[in-house]
């Protein structure tokens, strides 16, 4: 699961130049010398998101669905908008199917507590990948805890990728929950969706979640095609704001689950015993919803298509194929995950000998450049691949060959530091 030879990258080439200028987010234009290279933790801002935002509080700022005048109606129209871009830069077609949540976190537990609780028993299993992060680990094994459910991961091959043979002899008829990101955010790893929905399929009516925070930004995911039952994701990884992201599941299912939590806007009606809940998605979104957040969402997706995801993901490839092969070429860097950038989003992970990673990471912040060190809320996958924590460097549309270039240049000082004689 860990390679220190230069990758395999094909005819991919990278640009010079980004895809997206810097002029387009405040934050870099700000700092020309700033090297980000931390977008799979959050991802900076387009000017474009940040005007959406201010024009809806300075033009239609009131609170939707509860107002019957004419402002009210306004911000309810920009929500339901906002919605309906979202849900079409998505490829759902169901728009209503779109819930909106806090992001890919609350998403994940949202379908643990309101369809796990009511739908796992005893003696079933639930099924996940030694791949995932933390959000899509902890609740199922939670739930399998309390309902007294087995537990199952999936470990990797040796390329560091989902074993498809070892994922098809979990799966039986027993399992109620498959559940598998669509990219690994600590690896980069893009897992072959389709095919672990067809071996789900083939053993059983299990609940086919899928992890998708760190491919919405990366990828033309097309939700409706890929044939999973919930696909979640978060909005501050694309371009949009923090706090605003959503869940797409299978309509049959909203319907016959319960509701996620309880409160103003998803009921029908209130009797003095007994509630009717509100159509979707009003059911899952109790409370005040995040408007300004739905809004700024929605122009990420304006900016990101405009640039193209087939464009974004070509850059990506070219940029994670340069940066592999760079770090690979200095001595004492090892590469974790697989080996080809094809196989990747924009993600490189990777240890240097002798040095703690969050060593790495604070001296490569004193030549300002900007990465992740740690378990990146993976820790069961750090544990197969036989290590505490990573230096992770990651890329989006901003990112250059330039910034590879100064963190390789930063690796290889920092390797001849601390290199032991």
């Amino acid at each position: 699961m860990s390679d220190k030879r230069a990758p395999a990258h094909g005819s991919a080439k990278a640009s010079a130049h980004a895809l997206a200028p810097r002029s387009d987010f405040p934050l870099l234009a700000a700092d020309p010398r700033l090297v980000y290279l931390d977008s799979a933790a959050t991802s900076q801002k387009p000017q474009r998101v940040l005007d959406a935002i201010t024009a809806y509080y300075t033009h239609g700022n009131a609170n939707p669905h509860r107002g019957a005048y004419a402002l009210s109606a306004t911000a309810t129209q920009m929500y339901h908008d906002a919605r309906a871009r979202i849900a079409r830069f998505l490829g759902v077609a169901d728009v209503d199917t779109l819930l909106f949540t806090r992001g890919t976190t609350e998403s994940l537990n949202l379908l643990a507590t309101a369809w796990g609780q009511s739908n796992v028993r005893a003696g079933d299993n639930i099924v996940v990948t030694r791949l995932e992060h933390h959000a899509n680990f902890v609740p199922w094994q939670q739930l399998a805890r309390a309902k007294g459910a087995e537990f199952r991961i999936v470990e990797l091959d040796a390329a560091g990728a989902v074993d498809l043979a070892l994922f098809a002899k979990a799966v039986d008829a027993r399992t109620k929950v498959v559940a598998f990101g669509h990219v690994s955010n600590a690896l980069g790893t893009v897992n072959p969706v389709a095919e672990l929905v067809r071996i789900a399929r083939a053993a059983g009516k299990a609940l086919v979640v899928c992890d998708g925070a760190q491919a919405v930004p990366h990828l033309r995911v097309g939700i409706d095609a890929l044939g999973v039952d919930a696909y979640a994701f978060s909005g501050h990884k694309m371009g949009g704001p923090m706090g605003l992201g959503g869940v797409v599941v299978r309509r049959e299912i909203l319907e016959a689950m319960p509701p996620y939590q309880f409160g103003g806007d998803m009921i029908e009606w209130v009797n003095d015993q007994d509630t009717t809940w509100n159509v979707l998605p009003h059911k899952y979104e109790a409370g005040t919803p995040n408007v300004e957040g739905a809004v700024g969402l929605a122009a990420a997706c304006d900016y990101l298509d405009t640039l193209g995801m087939d464009r974004v993901r070509a850059h990506e490839v070219a940029l994670t194929a340069e940066a592999m092969r760079a770090l690979a070429a200095i001595p004492g860097v090892t590469l974790h995950g697989t080996a080809r950038a094809e196989d990747r989003s924009g993600v490189v992970s990777f240890s240097v000998a002798d040095v703690h990673p969050h060593d790495v990471a604070t001296a490569l912040d004193s030549e300002g450049v900007c990465v992740r060190a740690g378990h990146h809320c993976a820790q069961p996958l750090m544990r197969g691949l036989g290590v505490q924590s990573t230096v992770r460097a990651s890329f989006w549309v901003y990112s250059t060959t330039e910034d590879v270039a100064r963190l390789a240049a930063a690796v290889g000082a920092v390797r001849e530091r601390f290199a032991v004689a």
